[in-house]
């Protein structure tokens, strides 16, 4: 195979029904030369042999027999890549056919290194559980030194692979916020593109790794420390009691509002109140119509592709 142009890493560890469709919407980019870099970190699932039956020459398949976690995993990929574009791909999220060449046109045209895109978030049948625009290029810089500002996490990223070396691997102490980590040191050295458009699914379930809400704010201390910022303690305290809200666990996510009030989000208190009455209407962040009745054009868009996806077998190695 010819050297590609993109090189998508995708690590993983025992999540072989959602890696099929991942990696399905990854072959099926449009537009670009690339190749798709699988990091097993470790399964003890049907993974291996899920991917043993991918005839695509462009999957590369790396093993390692012990989990030593996603960012040794994506720094593993990294390593093996060939392509001038670094892509990242988390093992349960989906790509939108044209993700990647309109990314790559952006930073064609505006010489910037890295670039992100929207998003929607959604349930394991792919129904659209929340979504709207990502915050410019401008807000998220600055909003970097507050949150994770970059939209939908890791799979929304893609990089130049000079500009990734020049910044450093992901922090394998790092098991939530490495990503955010690895923005910061990308924004300072030069802003990010953008397309707004909603061309990534994240995937919402019982086993993503932003459930360990100790963990995450354990992690918020090392960030903060590293680069001397003031963390915005109270917004990710709402992010916790959201997922607490959409798993049903109503008891946390009220404490974890509460929480955000005692960390200085006064508007939290009516977020707490509203989950203990209306907990439906608490998860609601999409509008399926506008004000005059007609579809929701983000969510539609984003609609629209994530029909055909669902067309594709989701269950590639229920019978492995």
């Amino acid at each position: 195979m010819s050297i590609p142009e993109v090189s998508v890493i995708v690590p993983t560890r025992n999540r072989c029904l959602e890696l099929g469709l991942a990696v399905r919407g990854a072959l099926g980019q449009l537009g670009v030369q690339l190749e798709v870099v699988i990091v097993d970190d470790g399964s003890t699932d049907a993974t291996g042999q899920l991917v043993s039956r991918i005839s695509d020459p462009r999957v590369r398949y790396l093993r390692r027999t012990m989990s030593v976690g996603v960012s040794a995993a994506r720094n593993a990929g990294i390593a093996e890549a060939r392509g001038r574009w670094i892509a990242f791909l988390d093992d349960d999220d989906v790509w939108a056919p044209t993700k990647l060449a309109r990314q790559i046109e952006v930073m064609a045209a505006s010489g910037r290194t890295w670039s992100y895109a929207g998003d929607v978030v959604v349930d394991r049948a792919l129904n659209i559980l929340a979504g709207g625009p990502p915050p410019p290029p401008d807000v998220v810089v600055r909003s970097l030194e507050r949150h994770n500002s970059v939209p939908a996490g890791a799979s929304n990223i893609i990089v130049g692979a000079d500009a990734l070396a020049t910044a450093g691997p992901f922090d394998p102490e790092l098991s939530i916020h490495e990503d955010w980590d690895m923005w910061i040191r990308l924004a300072r050295a030069g802003p990010p593109d953008w397309v707004c458009s909603p061309l990534v699914a994240i995937s919402f379930h019982d086993h993503n790794a932003s459930r360990d809400t100790a963990a995450m704010l354990r992690q918020l201390v090392v960030v903060a420390e590293r680069y001397g910022i003031r963390v915005d303690r109270a917004r990710h305290l709402r992010w916790a009691a959201w997922y607490a809200l959409l798993e049903g666990r109503r008891a946390d996510a009220t404490g974890l509002y509460v929480r955000a009030v005692a960390a200085g989000d006064i508007t939290s208190l009516g977020r707490a109140a509203v989950t203990v009455l209306s907990p439906r209407y608490a998860l609601t962040r999409v509008r399926p119509k506008d004000p005059v009745g007609e579809p929701d054009p983000w969510i539609a868009e984003a609609r629209a592709w994530l029909n055909v996806v669902a067309q594709a077998e989701r269950r590639p190695c229920d019978h492995l």
